[in-house]
């Protein structure tokens, strides 16, 4: 069977910070309705090339691109592509949860915006907080909050930083299965963790980011590497 095109590549992606690589040389291709993990000891460069691959760090070598044309962060194409939850949490400071999640989704052109933000308040466990200021939720609220913003609007790729962080097991549970029914839908799931059950349920492949080498690994695999990293 032919491999499908990639909807993101990377060739040769060197990334990191002035002219300091952080990760060796990196190669990838993800299509469309697969899911590609990234695993890594802590500051083997996971973070870092999620932001590369979605526009907000330049590479410092190599070639990056999704669906034909440029990775560039500016472009409203892209952003419109590219759903992102990333380390740090961006919200409107003056806007309540709910007001955040309305303006995310009828900006993307949702139909019955209203309907769609109030169905993923419900996912998120968020109805007694949504109306509050993002300063006023706690740490796994806000979380939650920027897990909601990224599936109340469409998008052809999802990419998660570590999305399992701050959720008890039943959300994480819940996410892992979520993220599977978006990948069989069609969207392209990248994403880094280190839980690995989230990580056998939600990835095709998983790419293990060593000092030296990076290494396409099976989930199982890499879900078993885990607890050395």
């Amino acid at each position: 069977m032919a491999t499908p095109d990639p909807l993101l590549h990377a060739e040769e992606l060197l990334v990191g910070y002035a002219e300091h690589p952080v990760a060796p040389p990196i190669d990838l291709r993800l299509p469309a309705g697969r899911a590609l993990g990234l695993v890594g000891a802590n500051g083997a460069g996971k973070s870092t090339l999620l932001q590369t691959l979605t526009g907000l760090l330049e590479p410092l070598g190599g070639r990056v691109g999704f669906a034909g044309g440029p990775v560039d962060e500016r472009r409203a194409d892209f952003r419109r592509a590219v759903a992102t939850v990333l380390a740090d949490d961006a919200f409107f400071p003056s806007l309540t949860g709910r007001e955040h999640l309305l303006l995310t989704a009828r900006g993307h052109g949702v139909e019955d915006a209203e309907a769609v933000v109030d169905a993923e308040v419900d996912e998120f466990g968020l109805a007694e907080r949504v109306d509050a200021l993002p300063s006023q939720l706690s740490s796994g609220q806000r979380r939650r909050l920027a897990l909601a913003a990224a599936f109340v609007r469409p998008a052809r790729m999802v990419v998660l930083d570590e999305p399992e962080r701050r959720l008890d097991a039943g959300m994480r549970g819940r996410l892992a299965q979520r993220l599977a029914r978006l990948r069989d839908d069609g969207t392209a799931v990248l994403f880094a963790c280190h839980d690995a059950d989230f990580l056998r349920a939600v990835a095709d492949e998983v790419l293990l980011l060593g000092d030296e080498t990076c290494t396409l690994l099976g989930p199982a695999e890499a879900a078993d590497a885990l607890p050395g990293l």
